[in-house]
């Protein structure tokens, strides 16, 4: 019964947003995104076996010093999580828009990479009527939905980012872009939370018509730049060098407590 609602939510919210030749181009800019993950993969691995033969190379010639051999260990090691790391993000990916594939079939949000981070983004002109911050019922269902998935991935926190197009608004709500969009994405948030997602997992920020996606020279343009982008936070822990990092900034820390004693 639930699904059935659910499909008639769906349908009733989203029928008629994209043509089917709009849905091809998102499944192809999808797969190609894909494919671009795994071309970095490959890359990689290339890199890892360059630095293998080059190891090897190394250990015969008696002359080179041992920290010649340790610097090569270390780089080599360093491959190897990233290799790990562009594997995990890659199935990861994957997941997301497996998790996401009906609504994006019917044309109501988006799974993509953006800067190297994985966003779910959905139009404003779904969520909320012109000019306000309130999201309408069927905004507030489909932020329901896409909560219950991202809640069910273990282990991953999200940005609320709130992005309009470059008209300007000046109303005593909403003096410019900046608090249209701020509004939107903390209402997006106080939703997700109400749906049950932990506070601590996620958070909101605003930026107003700074970061469109499409130009802003057409009508189509300008509804795509209108949207809510729920980024997945980069856990940085699992990068190489975090920890190095991690202690530099601890040393700086002790070194500005000790400055303002």
């Amino acid at each position: 019964m639930r699904n059935v609602i659910l499909g008639l939510v769906v349908v009733a919210l989203f029928s008629g947003c994209v043509s089917s030749s709009k849905h091809r181009a998102e499944v192809d800019k999808k797969n190609e995104e894909i494919q671009k993950e795994k071309e970095a993969l490959s890359a990689l691995s290339k890199e890892k076996s360059q630095l293998e033969e080059k190891l090897i190379s190394v250990t015969k010639d008696r002359g080179q010093l041992k920290s010649s051999l340790d610097e090569m260990k270390q780089a080599m090691e360093e491959m190897r999580q990233r290799q790990a790391e562009q594997r995990k993000r890659l199935r990861e990916f994957e997941d997301l828009t497996a998790r996401f594939k009906k609504l994006t079939d019917a044309g109501a949000l988006s799974v993509k990479i953006v800067d190297g981070k994985m966003v779910v983004s959905l139009g404003s002109d779904v969520l909320f009527p012109s000019g306000s911050a309130k999201l309408s019922a069927a905004g507030l269902e489909a932020v329901k939905e896409v909560t219950t998935q991202l809640q069910a991935i273990t282990g991953k926190t999200y940005q609320v980012e709130g992005h309009t197009d470059n008209l300007p608004i000046a109303t005593a709500a909403f003096p410019s872009n900046w608090e249209l969009a701020s509004a939107r994405a903390l209402n997006v948030t106080r939703a997700m939370i109400d749906a049950g997602m932990p506070a601590t997992r996620v958070s909101a920020a605003s930026f107003a018509d700074t970061h469109p996606v499409q130009s802003n020279d057409s009508a189509e343009g300008k509804a795509a730049n209108r949207r809510i982008a729920i980024v997945v936070v980069p856990d940085l822990s699992t990068m190489p060098g975090y920890e190095e990092l991690n202690k530099v900034g601890a040393q700086q820390a002790t070194a500005q407590v000790k400055e303002n004693q």
